[in-house]
């Protein structure tokens, strides 16, 4: 029903929560952007190195040097040219390009963990420098803020204004429908078949096995995310395109959590909250603030919820600390008591009380993750993670195989990181190759790249000759 389709569901967070544990004062990150941005030509080397310091100095207390060694490598990584970038930093973890294991451990925790695990489930010791650089801490903080190459006032932080199921997924579902397109629920894709050069069908079965059958067409989309999708490529059509069998390289992990229901509104911040000191490295999201077009308690439930309180755990490979288990180890409950622990660590400190027990009316996880207490849990929706060399294994939406094309997360994008927004430019690539190898008229999908600041552009063009003659970037300085 909106001009601009699911889109006009977006809305804006204004702001970003990074709690802390154990009593230290929170962080609270504006999400605005900057009133008087820099005009063109202003956004110098030293202009953006003084921002990023000013931003540190207020809102981390950093010490200095450890603040201005961290603002020089940004600047080491905003100058760098697409070639070092490829060739050098994909090969470096994020935590030694700013060298967090040498300094301060609210260095490490702000800089290092909370850019990395927190929020794309990557460990900072392994997580690829040109990924979290180029994506997380340039296009979506740096340049957001700046009011570069972003189409709204806030566009950093942006959520759906209802249920995903209903501001997404079911009104697309129905426009999906509306131009023939087919659903075949509960339908596990098994293999998909090649032969003479081309993918001949794909075989398909209920989850329990039964009703197997081959679908055939003439061209095919394989859209699922990268450990399922690889098990469904045999080894013909593996040997048919070899960026296929490098697929295996890519990682994945856990990244999800639980909805908390709560009897009064508890919004926190507009925005995203971040515990910075929880084990688990749990985030979270006040929903019902966003859900402008509903009316939460009246809509959902019985009337009593007021709030969906949703949060996820990124980490659950490390003791928590209630039962000092992993969240691997620890049963349901266990997790819920757990996860609502280190949320209460994180929020209720300061002379004040966010999080009460008595608000919390029940909770609900993902049912993709099972067996939790038992030997051997599983997690069918796991996350794309970007440890160092991940670029060398992502594949092209355009496959060797001339009717066979791939869309996911997991593609190879200019976006570059495991989100939504990667997912869609992969599937727009998909299209534009299936349709280029049908030698189709019809109009191509537009595909957007991330910003490029022109003013960084003759930097880099003398970062690429130093790059060739195996000299560093010139504000790198060890």
């Amino acid at each position: 029903g909106n001009a601009n389709g699911v889109h006009g569901n977006l809305r804006s967070g204004t702001e970003e929560l990074f709690a802390r544990g154990s009593g230290r004062p929170d962080l609270h990150f504006p999400l605005r952007r900057v009133t008087t941005p820099p005009a063109p030509g202003d956004l110098t080397p030293s202009w953006i190195r003084d921002q990023i310091l000013s931003v540190l100095d207020l809102a981390a207390h950093l010490p200095a040097n450890e603040a201005a060694y961290f603002a020089d490598r940004l600047l080491v990584h905003l100058t760098s040219c697409d070639a070092r970038r490829e060739g050098q930093w994909e090969k470096v973890a994020w935590w030694d390009f700013i060298r967090a294991g040498e300094m301060s451990r609210e260095y490490q925790v702000l800089l290092g963990i909370g850019q990395t695990r927190n929020l794309v489930a990557t460990r900072a010791e392994i997580a690829s420098t040109r990924t979290v650089g180029r994506v997380i801490i340039e296009a979506l903080i740096l340049w957001g803020l700046l009011g570069r190459g972003m189409d709204g006032d806030a566009d950093i932080d942006r959520v759906l204004n209802a249920p995903t199921s209903e501001a997404w997924i079911d009104p697309w579902q129905t426009h999906l429908r509306s131009l023939g397109v087919e659903f075949a629920l509960g339908t596990e894709v098994r293999e998909v078949v090649h032969g003479g050069g081309r993918v001949t069908g794909v075989r398909v079965a209920a989850r329990d096995g039964s009703r197997q059958r081959t679908i055939t067409a003439d061209h095919y989309v394989s859209a699922l995310p990268v450990e399922h999708a690889r098990v469904t490529w045999g080894p013909a059509l593996r040997a048919a395109d070899p960026q296929l069998g490098r697929c295996d390289a890519l990682k994945t992990d856990w990244m999800t959590g639980v909805m908390f229901y709560l009897r009064t509104p508890t919004p926190v911040v507009h925005g995203h909250i971040n515990c910075l000191d929880s084990p688990w490295a749990v985030t979270g999201i006040g929903q019902a603030q966003f859900w402008d077009v509903r009316d939460f308690s009246r809509d959902y439930g019985d009337g009593q919820a007021h709030e969906c309180l949703s949060t996820i755990i990124s980490e659950w490979d490390k003791p928590g600390i209630l039962y000092g288990k992993t969240a691997r180890e620890c049963t349901k409950d266990e997790i819920v008591a757990e996860l609502w622990a280190q949320l209460k660590d994180g929020l209720n400190d300061s002379g004040k009380t966010t999080l009460r027990d008595e608000d919390r009316l029940g909770w609900f996880m993902d049912p993709a993750v099972t067996g939790l207490g038992g030997p051997d849990p599983q997690n069918r929706e796991q996350l794309l993670i970007h440890p160092t060399g991940t670029l060398y294994h992502r594949p092209s939406a355009r496959t060797a195989v001339p009717n066979f094309f791939l869309a996911g997360d997991y593609v190879r994008t200019d976006v570059d990181l495991a989100t939504m927004e990667g997912a869609n430019e992969s599937a727009r690539r998909a299209v534009n190759a299936l349709l280029d190898a049908d030698s189709s008229g019809a109009e191509r999908c537009h595909i957007w790249e991330l910003f490029r600041p022109p003013e960084m552009e003759p930097l880099k063009r003398v970062d690429e000759v130093r790059y060739q003659l195996g000299l560093p970037n010139t504000f790198d300085l060890g």
